[in-house]
């Protein structure tokens, strides 16, 4: 699918050049590449109607994989990708391109993965992945996690804990992110037991009432930073771009309510009130407040 993809818009590249004749270099769409998941969709996004609106350069967004994210910028496929979750969770696929990507920039900090609960859960029964081991605990939980995506960093560092832990009567349930969160939401309507992988910044923590539970080997590691990452060679040849990404940040707080607001309204409705509510903050990322 993604070099279906890729196909296609190089030859819509290579139709519009023989259609208008020859291009500037810096009128070809920044092709910014996201896995679907509700923090990179947002992020990405909203840096998409920037670069659009604010900087007037059009942008094609690839929606693939993480794998095929980290190998697309890689080989100059696309120009940026917005979701490197470093130094753990994705450092298997960030180790195999490293030399052949730059760093823009860090677009968030304080990430975190884990596992959580229902906060009705009482404590006593559950503070601890240790305490999925209890027999009484295995059969509120039906013996499972609930997972996301084969592919996702989370799930390679949860089938890990399982090892770690010992917790060879569960299974892992691999899935994706909207089926996690089906689960996640049948359940809390009848209040049952479960656990699931998650993360922060996620919206899910603005709708539901959840608490992570204890991780004290660190099979799940610990803070983390969201990186963007570019292809070699964009930082000079789209430098308006590339300097605007690399000022761009976000508090998780922010994150996490416009995350919310994307869910009960549209991740573009969402976009724009953020823009509309935080004037300093994309002037700072437009270099506005410079000089």
């Amino acid at each position: 699918m993604f070099k279906t993809l890729v196909t296609m818009s190089l030859a819509a590249v290579l139709f519009g050049s023989a259609t208008t004749g020859a291009l500037a270099q810096d009128a070809k769409p920044v092709k910014i590449g996201w896995a679907a998941w509700s923090d990179a969709e947002f992020v990405t996004k909203l840096a998409a109607k920037l670069i659009k609106d604010e900087l007037g350069q059009e942008v094609e967004l690839v929606q693939t994989d993480v794998a095929p994210l980290y190998q697309g910028v890689s080989r100059g496929d696309l120009d940026a990708m917005m979701m490197a979750w470093l130094p753990q969770t994705h450092a298997d696929y960030f180790a195999k391109v490293k030399d052949k990507v730059e760093t823009l920039g860090t677009v968030y900090d304080g990430a975190k993965l884990g596992w959580v609960v229902p906060k009705y859960v009482p404590e006593d029964a559950i503070a601890s992945i240790e305490d999925l081991k209890k027999d009484d605990v295995k059969e509120q939980l039906g013996n499972q996690v609930l997972g996301i995506d084969p592919g996702a960093g989370l799930t390679r560092l949860s089938q890990q804990a399982v090892k770690d832990y010992g917790l060879d009567d569960y299974k892992l349930q691999i899935s994706s992110e909207a089926g996690m969160l089906t689960s996640v939401d049948r359940a809390m309507r009848s209040e049952k037991w479960f656990v699931a992988t998650s993360w922060s910044p996620h919206w899910m923590f603005g709708k539901y009432e959840l608490r992570y539970i204890d991780d004290p080997k660190k099979s799940l590691g610990e803070a983390e930073h969201v990186d963007i990452l570019a292809r070699q060679g964009f930082k000079e040849e789209n430098p308006k771009v590339a300097e605007f990404l690399s000022r761009m940040k976000l508090p998780i707080s922010d994150l996490e309510a416009a995350m919310f607001n994307a869910q009960e309204t549209s991740y573009d409705e969402a976009v724009k009130k953020y823009i509309t509510d935080h004037p300093d903050q994309v002037k700072a990322w437009l270099g506005e407040n410079e000089g």
